[in-house]
């Protein structure tokens, strides 16, 4: 059959011009393409060959080869596999595709930047005409195994393209680029480039179960002139050496690692293998603490290969932390830091994802819709907490090194995670007045609870030492009730987020009544309460009065043993540690009136009230009751409204007492 030329559909011509000419953010992705299809290629050959003992195909050494002529400018990417035939050259290669061209080129001429075009054309399926970035002309060459007849295309891009048959093509498929000139500024994309093609295959295809080969690079020498020229004259100069250096030159050197340790067997693969991919990965120097392996099968299969850090970046916390795993498509790489597949509180998790069923060009807009990739981010987030709570019975120091790099970054998804909610709390330890070196978690809190106590209590702060100082906790230490001390800032909100566990409600002991005991004991609590109620009605009601612009309430207390006073949020009320933090980020929230509590066993309350009684118009009453409400507030950490005020009221009350 002769030469025939084909033209491109209006629109397909459009859309191919659109791709050469566009400004791409990354041009590397072209070789990818090419050597995906390669490797591909090699895959459908070996599962035809086991399917057709007839086919008479050679896969006893099955790769993928790569071939740079500088002179020339021509690359070449060359595979023996199973090729096509030329209806499939003209179906697969000759036609960009069969619909909605139209819809796609509407959306490419609306892409905003390079990368969202690159997304789209990988969305689209056209992977192949990513040569034309940087080619002036394409020939492919191929011949389908257990055909006799080749076929050649070629094509520049300009909207046509030519079809012949071919009597001596080799199995498989070459594609050889005619490349474009190089700008002398652009170094970084020159193709015949040996030290470019070597890390482009490296970052995108190392992982490819196929050998990518490249001739070696002869070896040379630097003569007297400073020129650099081949080396094929040995310290002999006999004929015999210099053949042989000449073998040594031309044997390829295979340029992919082919190590794709997460599609191996656990036992295949040794802990310093593991090791070197995370340190790879991570751009870490130490082991990692954890190894997560999973691997899905059924209609979606994949694998992902995880590791938990045995220390924590120190840029956890900041703007802009680079978060997210590897993405491989069938062992090519598609993009690091993929944030769709590993939820925000996990973004320590480094490793690889390897789907079967992606494209690979697959932009993070797309990943954002994909339902695969939502269902692999849910199954790899269950795996990892799976595999820290198995860590706290089967490793605990291991665990408590976890819990102390990432407990804090952890806790974050208690505040969006509403499905691995228990599974983030079953997983979590922290700090407590039952044991001050050693952390609990809340299943444990719970086999500790003594008998009536209904809730789990917990105070947030600064430090330990300054939430076991607090007013709050008198009561709590003095009938030996634990609490859980939170000071991490995350603390604040994920408290009021979580409404139980294990059926027990956390309650602050700084918000709301507290009502401790026993049966017994409440029912006597009940009575004296009554009792000091009436006796201080009077100075409660005129405190309240009096402290209205900063209280709403002013009350006797039953969790001071010995502190004067103390002031409490009420049950559901936004504590001032959270107000600040809704403030700092922006929100807009009112301010909320406290209550200032009493107890009515201290000498300066039983005095305040007595003087109040007997002498209620005496002067300075109002600033002891404003120096009780300001010592309450710093008691708690909390930042006076006019701190030389109370400095001038304390002067003058240490100066009487002289």
């Amino acid at each position: 059959m002769p030469t025939e030329t084909f033209e491109f559909q209006v629109e397909a011509r459009q859309l191919l011009q659109m791709m050469i000419h566009s400004i791409y953010s990354n041009k590397d992705v072209f070789l990818r393409e090419l050597v995906s299809n390669a490797s591909d290629a090699l895959d459908k050959l070996r599962l035809e060959a086991l399917r057709d003992d007839s086919l008479g195909a050679d896969v006893s050494d099955l790769h993928i080869d790569l071939e740079a002529d500088p002179e020339a400018r021509t690359l070449t990417v060359r595979d023996n596999g199973i090729g096509m035939s030329r209806d499939e050259v003209v179906q697969l290669i000759g036609t960009i595709a069969n619909s909605g061209t139209a819809k796609f080129l509407r959306e490419l001429k609306e892409a905003e930047d390079g990368a969202a075009t690159e997304g789209l054309i990988g969305q689209f399926g056209v992977g192949f005409y990513a040569s034309f970035m940087v080619a002036d002309e394409v020939t492919l060459l191929t011949r389908r195994a257990g055909e006799s007849q080749g076929t050649r295309w070629v094509s520049s891009g300009a909207g046509t393209y030519t079809v012949e048959d071919v009597e001596d093509a080799p199995q498989g498929t070459s594609i050889v680029l005619r490349l474009k000139p190089v700008d002398t500024e652009d170094q970084l994309h020159d193709y015949t480039s040996r030290w470019k093609i070597k890390e482009i295959v490296k970052r995108y295809s190392d992982f490819i179960t196929w050998p990518i080969r490249m001739a070696a690079q002869p070896a040379t020498t630097v003569g007297a002139d400073g020129d650099s020229d081949t080396d094929t004259d040995t310290a002999a100069g006999t004929d015999a050496d210099a053949e042989v250096s000449g073998a040594a030159a031309a044997e390829p050197e295979t340029l992919n690692s082919m190590k794709a340790l997460w599609a191996r067997s656990r036992d295949e693969v040794t802990d310093e293998e593991y090791s070197e991919l995370y340190k790879h990965i991570s751009h870490d120097w130490t082991d990692p603490l954890e190894t997560i392996r999973l691997q899905a099968e059924g209609t979606f299969e994949y694998q992902a290969l995880l590791f938990i850090p045995t220390h924590a970046p120190q840029d956890l916390f900041m703007q802009g932390y680079k978060r997210g795993v590897q993405l491989y498509v069938k062992r090519v790489f598609i993009m690091d830091d993929c944030e769709e597949l590993m939820p925000s509180y996990l973004r320590f998790v480094k490793g690889v994802v390897d789907a079967q069923d992606l494209s690979l060009n697959v932009s993070r807009e797309i990943l954002q819709q994909d339902r695969q990739i939502q269902l692999m981010h849910r199954r790899l987030a269950k795996k990892v907490l799976s595999t820290v709570k198995d860590m706290m019975s089967a490793a605990p120091d291991r665990y408590a090194t976890f819990w102390r790099e990432f407990g804090r970054v952890l806790k974050e998804g208690l505040l969006g995670d509403f499905e691995n909610r228990d599974a983030i709390l079953n997983v979590s330890s922290f700090a407590t007045t039952h044991d001050k070196d050693e952390p609990t978690t809340l299943a444990r809190y719970v086999e500790r609870m003594r008998d009536g106590q209904e809730h789990i209590f917990y105070l947030t702060g600064e430090s330990r030492q300054a939430i076991e100082n607090s007013p709050h906790m008198e009561a709590f230490q003095a009938k030996g009730i634990e609490v859980l001390l939170l000071t991490d800032p995350v603390d604040e909100v994920w408290v009021d987020a979580v409404p139980e566990f294990d059926g027990r409600q956390l309650r602050s002991v700084a918000k709301g009544e507290v009502d401790l005991g026993t049966e017994e004991e409440k029912q006597e609590a009940d009575t004296e309460r009554e009792k000091e109620q009436q006796e201080y009605a009077d100075l409660l009601t005129w405190m309240t009065g009096r402290l209205g612009e900063n209280v709403k309430e002013v009350r006797l207390s039953s969790r001071l043993t010995v502190s004067p006073a103390c002031i409490v949020s009420d049950t559901h009320d936004v504590t001032p540690a959270l107000e600040n933090i809704y403030r700092a980020m922006g929100q807009k929230i009112p301010q909320v009136k406290r209550i200032l509590e009493l107890n009515p066993k201290h000498p300066l309350i039983t005095g305040l009230n007595r003087t109040h009684t007997e002498r209620p118009a005496e002067a300075g009453l109002e600033e002891t009751a404003q120096l009780i409400y300001d010592l309450a507030l710093l008691a708690e950490g909390g930042e006076l409204a006019d701190p030389s005020r109370f400095v001038r009221l304390m002067a003058d009350r240490l100066e009487r007492t002289l």
